[in-house]
């Protein structure tokens, strides 16, 4: 079971002083994305078409084969807390985010294989989904990641052989001239997790 005081404290230490700190909070926060979602991507990876899908989401993946190597995992934070963390990691360049998601985000990375996106709420007071899910339960893992070949292809997988709906009926425009599609799934200890499928135009 994924300890929520532990993530809170990981996400704590993104915005720590010290560079060996933030370095096992971001491991630490990949591994624990990466077990929440295992037992529903696993289930899904068990359909080979679907499989075949999954792509790392660098080309310089230690294991490119791994689902584990596809995965980025999206951390929600109050403002205040989000301009604390890029300040801590030398203020990377913020994403394009399409206007209609009312986010902003920056990326982190820690090797090839662990990604996270950092995010929050243009409008902290407002009705977007990061705001919501602040506004509900706070700084937090809010969404997992998955990068697939073709968004299109997979989501139709996903809801002719495993009878899940997708939240949007057509592929969006997501950050950085990505395609992408969302799926809010239950796990077995009966908590929703949202998954994004996510296809990368580069």
């Amino acid at each position: 079971m994924i300890n929520g005081a532990q993530i809170s404290r990981w996400i704590e230490r993104l915005a720590d002083a010290n560079a060996s700190s933030r370095e096992q909070a971001l491991r630490g926060l990949h591994a624990a994305g990466v077990a929440l979602s295992a037992e529903i991507i696993e289930k899904w990876s068990a359909d080979g078409e679907f499989r075949s899908q999954i792509r790392a989401v660098h080309a310089a993946s230690a294991d490119p084969g791994s689902p584990a190597s596809a995965i980025v995992v999206g951390i929600a934070v109050a403002p205040e807390n989000f301009e604390r963390i890029r300040t801590a990691h030398s203020s990377p360049p913020l994403s394009s985010v399409p206007p209609m998601q009312d986010a902003r985000e920056f990326e982190l990375h820690l090797g090839a294989d662990v990604h996270i996106d950092v995010l929050t709420s243009i409008d902290a007071a407002g009705t977007g989904a990061i705001a919501r899910y602040l506004q509900k339960f706070g700084d937090g893992i809010q969404q997992i990641e998955l990068y697939v070949r073709d968004v299109d292809r997979a989501t139709a997988i996903l809801r002719s052989r495993f009878g899940v709906e997708p939240i949007y009926s057509a592929t969006q425009p997501g950050a950085e001239c990505t395609r992408v599609n969302f799926f809010l799934v239950s796990t077995s200890e009966g908590k929703k997790l949202l998954i994004e499928l996510v296809e990368s135009q580069h």
